[in-house]
């Protein structure tokens, strides 16, 4: 499970502000990508987020069990995102870095130091020594997994939402991603304005959408 050890070593070093960072949405075909910051006090006691995980861990009900407790516990959270026309014009990558670094500049209090989910971030506002990077950060950073569970949250009913303004593509259940329902879909209907035209195409198989 997630835990507070790398948040610590900040702490230590006197950075009581430390934000932990996550995306979702990177493999869709359709709908923005979304990360989310999240700062939790310094010397929280992670028992008062017991079953916080990587949120592809965690079944859609307990996300959404699991959220309230986060934002009452969080120091500051924010949600950035990227748009459908950011990530075709960016690419993926740089739009989801985008994403990012809008969650961190939104939070109410400015991060010290930042925990991102992944290799690092870029000019995420802060001198690069004070970014760390965690590869597989959501299953060992608690912040991070927060994170990961607030963008989560927030995109699929960013989906669920457009999935009514645009039926037919089943949005609701895939939340984008290329499954085979979303496939056929797109053969009989075409591609909306909400779909990554620089994603379509691919042979990719969709990734689960829970």
């Amino acid at each position: 499970m997630p835990d507070l050890v790398r948040e610590a070593r900040w702490w230590t070093l006197g950075f009581r502000r430390v934000a932990g960072v996550d995306e979702v949405g990177r493999g869709p075909l359709a709908g923005p990508v979304a990360a989310a910051a999240v700062i939790l006090p310094p010397w929280f006691d992670p028992a008062r987020l017991a079953g916080v995980d990587d949120s592809k861990r965690l079944s859609p009900g307990a996300r959404r069990r699991l959220l309230p407790r986060i934002l009452e516990e969080a120091l500051a959270w924010a949600v950035g995102e990227a748009s459908v026309e950011e990530i075709d014009r960016l690419d993926i990558r740089q739009a989801t870095f985008l994403a990012m670094r809008r969650a961190l500049a939104a939070l109410a209090v400015p991060a010290e130091a930042v925990l991102v989910d992944g290799p690092g971030l870029p000019e995420a506002g802060l001198p690069g020594e004070r970014v760390e990077g965690v590869v597989g950060g959501d299953r060992l950073s608690l912040s991070i997994a927060a994170a990961s569970v607030l963008a989560k949250v927030v995109r699929d009913a960013q989906m669920e939402e457009l999935d009514r303004l645009h039926p037919g593509y089943g949005w609701a259940r895939n939340k984008g991603y290329g499954t085979a329902e979303h496939r056929a879909a797109i053969a009989r209907l075409g591609a909306s304005r909400l779909h990554r035209r620089s994603f379509l195409g691919r042979g990719e198989a969709g990734e689960a959408a829970s």
